[in-house]
């Protein structure tokens, strides 16, 4: 991180860089920046660092209070709106503590106090007349697809109760979120889900809407090519041993996708200090995030997640930013669907932008004992992580796999066991009377089901007894 830090200071004020001292207070300017920031082509702030690019730092016992201040502020629609999450990293540079804010172009209009601000080499400044405003609106309905309305799209459009199930999995994953106090409406509007182009007066739900929440047959009738082709091709190479064909919407896309990684990977015993983790969900949840996130969904090219016996690979249409090999440290992160991606982030299905390639690179060795990773970005975005000998069950360095999961458990939970267990891997979140519910088990049943599958280590329950639900391990 020094390294990137360094590079930003001497490159010194600009489009996309902003220093600010902070010594005992937040610049009153702060966000004026990271509005016109978010409306033109993103950046950093450095807060503890002088005009100049020298060093000043902050007071150490307050960064703390810097940190949740900036995360509190970028999350208040009543300050920035639409609201946009950041997240600020406490930093020890040369021996003095600073504050970096990486703040990613965003496809929507924002306003700070109610006042739009626009990015210039020279600084920040308020769009005062009816032809700026117009004209940033019009750059970026050009630039972000996801940003399309729907006039005559719908609630009754979207699938049954995804959306709550949406926010409860938000809920739990972050109980303080601004988000979980908003009614349905304010949700909307505040994630950028429903909005107004000033330019044209169209208002309504938007492509991020439908593509997150719509019927099949909905999302169909507007966007016809969208689809994700899941294959297995270990043995049926020319065409296919498994196949999933999937035409839902974002939300169910991502749950059969990882579906499928569970059904045809193996995962393998691993310890970060003294803590078991999932290799296979460290890693396939940011290629499934990275296909559902970065897709360019007016293409019609077919997007495909497909297994090897020597590797994973998918294709995605894309709208590229840069050219080539991303290798981590070498990029700027450049969100295709920032609206998509703030949902998916809070719902703590993908990480920071930029990490979910990290965190590839560094457990794709102990995976499949290769980093021979390909993240090329051109008109199709292709992905390709190794498998080497990863069906084999020999020769692994920390341990043998555990074969798949379903595997094992069909010699130890008896039907209805595993008709719970499925439930939940399929509907991350429930809770036991939901369950009860859906699967017409008595909730005495459930519970008893579920205390075993929590004895054997493989479910867990996160939130509050009032809100909270179970999650595969």
């Amino acid at each position: 991180m020094d390294i990137n830090i360094k590079n930003i200071i001497l490159r010194g004020e600009g489009l996309t860089v902003e220093f600010k001292k902070a010594k005992k207070e937040l610049p009153e300017n702060l966000f004026e920046t990271v509005c016109a920031f978010l409306n033109r082509e993103g950046g950093y702030i450095l807060l503890g660092v002088d005009d100049s690019g020298k060093v000043v730092g902050i007071e150490k016992n307050k960064a703390e209070i810097f940190y949740k201040q900036i995360v509190n502020l970028s999350n208040n629609p009543q300050k920035l709106f639409p609201s946009f999450l950041l997240e600020p990293k406490i930093l020890n540079y040369q021996d003095k503590t600073i504050i970096s804010i990486y703040i990613p172009i965003s496809s929507q209009v924002h306003k700070y106090k109610n006042k739009i601000y626009d990015r210039s080499a020279d600084g920040d400044f308020e769009l005062r007349t009816g032809e700026q405003i117009k004209n940033l609106y019009n750059r970026k309905n050009t630039l972000y697809s996801e940003n399309t309305i729907y006039p005559f799209l719908e609630e009754s459009d979207f699938e049954a109760g995804i959306v709550a199930r949406t926010r409860k999995i938000i809920r739990i994953n972050q109980p303080n979120h601004p988000w979980n106090e908003l009614s349905d409406s304010e949700f909307f509007k505040t994630a950028g889900l429903y909005r107004k182009d000033l330019s044209s007066g169209k208002e309504g739900f938007t492509m991020t809407a439908l593509l997150l929440f719509g019927k099949p047959e909905i999302i169909q009738s507007a966007l016809p090519h969208y689809k994700i082709d899941a294959l297995l091709r270990k043995q049926n190479i020319d065409r296919y041993d498994d196949r999933d064909n999937i035409r839902c919407n974002l939300i169910e896309a991502y749950d059969r996708l990882m579906a499928f990684v569970a059904k045809h990977l193996p995962d393998k015993f691993y310890l970060q200090g003294d803590q078991r983790i999932s290799l296979r969900e460290k890693i396939f949840r940011e290629i499934v995030a990275n296909i559902i996130i970065h897709r360019e969904y007016t293409n019609a090219f077919p997007s495909t997640f497909i297994i090897y016996r020597d590797r994973v690979e998918t294709k995605n249409a894309n709208r590229p930013h840069l050219i080539g090999q991303l290798i981590p440290g070498n990029f700027e992160p450049y969100p295709k669907n920032p609206h998509i991606a703030q949902i998916f982030t809070q719902m703590g299905r993908s990480e920071e932008l930029g990490t979910g390639i990290k965190n590839v690179y560094k457990y794709s060795k102990a995976y499949s004992g290769s980093e021979n990773i390909i993240f090329k970005e051109e008109d199709i975005f292709i992905t390709q992580v190794p498998l080497n000998n990863i069906f084999q069950k020999n020769n692994i360095e920390n341990g043998e796999l555990n074969g798949e999961l379903n595997g094992e458990l069909n010699g130890e939970l008896n039907k209805k066991q595993k008709m719970v267990y499925n439930k939940i891997k399929e509907q991350q979140g429930i809770n036991a009377t939901e369950i009860s519910d859906t699967l017409k088990i008595p909730f005495s049943t459930v519970d008893k089901y579920i205390r075993v599958l929590l004895k054997k280590n493989i479910i867990e329950r996160r939130g509050s007894k009032k809100t909270g639900g179970y999650f595969i391990k």
